[in-house]
């Protein structure tokens, strides 16, 4: 049944999610990059809890005007003004006082989250418009998506890829050093605003399928993930913008084949799917390429000290090294050289003994800082300045050469 909901053949309706969430996944992905990068995660959360009241405020005025009070683009519209008004809420507290990012934040998120509640509890309890469905907003519910929503989410989250493409360099600069970007003529109070903005807009037209409180995950999730796989921050926003993609795509199609399980929780614990095989697998940044890197080192440094050691006739007491002198055929196990190891001791001891000279030699002295004490020299210096090194070697009597 997954497989059919994969391919799309699972339904109308079905596929209609899965294509919304998609969609939705790659704008999210794409306009939290620059957040993640710029260090403004939190403020995502802030925007998306300040979009509650707008949803119950919408409600009373479209059921008030003799409507059922449930029109999206009412609904969006009213989530936009107060995620709006919080944003300004949170910009003020931050310029006009001695508050914190993170305590304003903090008091924005709060204050508008719990007059959002009230408000909807109002609603349960007064005789007006059909306020059954309102709770949906806070985890997301995709059942009820009409093919008009979800064209009003496409449309949207193309505006949203659009405009984060077309702002990406002043967004860049300012992700990276703002210092640098004012130094340069960029206004970053805009950029910074216009970023908040693409979030703002996310997270307004993400709140039918995932909900205001796991949007943030959907922005924030795909470009920490992609961040394991690149440096360059194009594309960790095409990659951020795939993984986005990927979670609704995948999560709405999961959510499909058990229609018990709301979307919005499904889609985030895809999007943390993606991020933990990020982490794990990522080449470069990834945990487990860290960890072979770090074991493929270990065994250099024990081959070199035990080659070292065979070179000064020193006994090896360091089971791992002797294990690895023996696997690689420079070593008995009682600890005795093989000719191999004996003359690939000798290389290594002259490699050390030139490397010493090299040490006392001003015009090496930006080569030698990098030396990592493994590299044979002959990699790093031409055959002129080997020679000029041994003929110094020769006159003082150094070296095992």
């Amino acid at each position: 049944m997954l497989l059919e909901a994969l391919t799309l053949q699972l339904g109308y309706n079905a596929t209609l999610v899965a294509i919304g969430a998609a969609l939705l996944g790659i704008a999210a992905g794409a306009a939290g990059t620059f957040l993640f990068l710029r260090k403004r995660a939190l403020v995502s959360d802030a925007i998306s809890h300040s979009t509650l009241p707008g949803v119950g405020l919408a409600f009373l005025v479209m059921a008030s005007l003799g409507g059922d009070g449930r029109h999206l683009a009412g609904l969006m519209l009213g989530a936009a003004l107060t995620a709006g008004a919080g944003l300004l809420c949170m910009h003020w507290l931050t310029r006009r006082t001695r508050l914190a990012e993170d305590a304003a934040i903090g008091a924005v998120l709060s204050v508008f989250f719990g007059f959002g509640v009230v408000l909807l509890t109002v609603i349960q309890t007064v005789s007006i418009g059909r306020p059954a469905g309102l709770t949906d907003f806070l985890l997301g519910a995709t059942a009820g998506m009409l093919f008009g929503d979800a064209v009003l989410i496409a449309v949207a989250g193309a505006l949203a890829v659009l405009a984060v493409w077309a702002m990406r360099r002043p967004m860049t600069l300012v992700a990276f050093d703002a210092g640098f970007a004012a130094a340069t003529g960029i206004d970053v109070r805009r950029v910074d605003l216009a970023m908040m903005g693409l979030v703002m807009a996310v997270t307004i037209i993400g709140l039918k399928v995932v909900g205001l409180v796991l949007i943030v995950a959907l922005l924030i999730i795909p470009p920490v993930a992609a961040r394991f796989w690149s440096d360059r921050s194009d594309r960790v926003l095409g990659i951020a913008g795939v993984f986005g993609g990927l979670s609704g795509f995948i999560g709405a199609a999961i959510s499909a084949t058990a229609p018990a399980l709301p979307t919005g929780p499904i889609i985030v614990l895809t999007a943390f799917t993606l991020f933990a095989l990020s982490m794990l697998f990522a080449p470069g940044r990834g945990l487990l390429v860290g960890w072979l890197r770090h074991r493929r080192q270990q065994r250099r440094i024990h081959l070199r000290q035990g080659l070292l050691a065979i070179a000064q006739d020193l006994p090896i007491y360091e089971r791992y090294t002797l294990n690895l002198l023996v696997r690689a055929g420079l070593a008995r196990p009682d600890g005795v050289p093989t000719e191999l190891g004996r003359w690939r001791a000798a290389r290594a001891c002259r490699d050390e003994s030139r490397w010493a000279v090299a040490r006392r030699m001003h015009s090496h002295e930006a080569i030698v800082s990098r030396y990592d004490g493994l590299r044979p020299i002959e990699v790093v210096l031409t055959e002129d300045e080997i020679r000029e090194i041994d003929r110094q070697l020769a006159e003082v009597g150094e070296g095992c050469t």
